[in-house]
């Protein structure tokens, strides 16, 4: 992409730059944002979005809340505290922006000797190493999953799981621009994802601006091209996965394993190891974002649905581990994870 999907500028003080999702594909805007009052509005709006990108920006986050704190270090680790405890608040599933918040207070603790001026400059290093890693990481993933998919295959993703949900590169996405890459000829199925439709905007996006053939459909259409034998194999991220391998991705993706299950095609989760909560013990204790009921009510800004309507918005659904083929992960492939076998990863 012409422009990063986010990044520090500046030194300190600086300010974050990222782009804004919601205007694509139609427009390519990047937003500049210097509180974490406006930080948390944007990662809420969804201009930024995807779990490893919503920890990056936490790490950076981090860095706006207390950049212009002038105070003693002990009073530095309160305000850091109280900063990491409003970002905390932002979006409840995906555990990258917990995983990231912990990360930054984790350096804070070891490097307690630090003046402030110091630990400042010490947690921004901290936050362009965790973006240098995530982008080592997708090009990892991308690597390990373009094996699973063979030269004139099909494939279906669901909602967008590319470089504009990572620092760069992607994950699930990152399976067929590595498969481009190593010269395979793929065509990819995109889900349209209702109801703000990510795959279409998006998904779609990414893989033409990569030369990437690829064919937009709506959500229900998934069963049918499955049924018609255009689909090999199934590729998707994930927000938050539990210790025994259940994995709560974009509203919808549960609905896609169901249907590949039925049609005997395998369903790969790609994601990162800090995607891991090993703290959740299955998919029921994954939390499940519940969005504003206007996004379905309402398309495109015009009203599609009697404005009194009752509406159930959850931003996200749990596929159980007995769905998934396997999980890509940046150590190698979980096949029909369990518990056990992704403990193994930490060791």
């Amino acid at each position: 992409m012409s422009a990063a999907t986010i990044e520090w500028k500046g030194t300190i003080p600086g300010e974050i730059a990222m782009i804004d999702q919601t205007e694509l594909p139609l427009k390519l805007d990047v937003i500049r944002v210097r509180t974490i009052d406006d930080l948390r509005t944007q990662i809420r709006r969804l201009a930024i979005r995807g779990a490893p990108a919503i920890g990056l920006a936490a790490c950076f986050g981090t860095i706006l809340g207390v950049q212009e704190f002038e105070g003693s270090r002990a009073d530095f680790d309160r305000e850091l505290e109280r900063v990491t405890d409003f970002l905390a608040t932002s979006r409840p599933t995906a555990v990258n922006l917990f995983w990231a918040l912990e990360r930054m207070k984790d350096v804070a603790r070891r490097h307690h000797d630090l003046d402030t001026p110091s630990i400042k400059q010490r947690l921004l290093d901290e936050a362009q190493t965790a973006l240098e890693e995530d982008r080592a990481i997708c090009r990892r993933l991308g690597e390990i999953g373009q094996e699973l998919i063979g030269d004139g295959q099909g494939a279906l993703t669901h909602c967008n799981a590319g470089g504009l949900a990572t620092g760069a590169y992607g994950t699930a996405l990152a399976v067929f621009f590595a498969a481009r890459e190593k010269g395979k000829r793929i065509h990819v199925y995109a889900d349209e994802t209702r109801p703000l439709l990510q795959g279409a905007r998006l998904t779609t996006w990414e893989l033409m601006e990569a030369g990437v053939d690829v064919t937009l459909i709506s959500d229900n259409m998934a069963g049918q091209v499955m049924k018609e034998g255009r689909i090999d194999a199934v590729f998707v991220g994930a927000d938050r996965i539990a210790a025994n391998g259940d994995a709560a991705n974009k509203i919808g993706t549960y609905s896609v394993s169901v249907l590949a299950k039925a049609h005997s095609i395998p369903f790969y989760v790609v994601a990162p190891l800090s995607t891991i909560d090993r703290r959740s013990a299955d998919g029921a204790a994954i939390p499940i974002e519940e969005r504003d009921a206007n996004e379905i009510r309402s398309f495109a800004g015009a009203a599609c649905a009697p404005p009194e309507v009752a509406v159930y918005n959850p931003a996200f659904d749990v596929t159980p581990a007995a769905n998934i083929a396997a999980i890509v992960t940046e150590k190698g492939l979980v096949n029909d994870p369990t518990t056990e076998k992704i403990a193994r990863l930490f060791e």
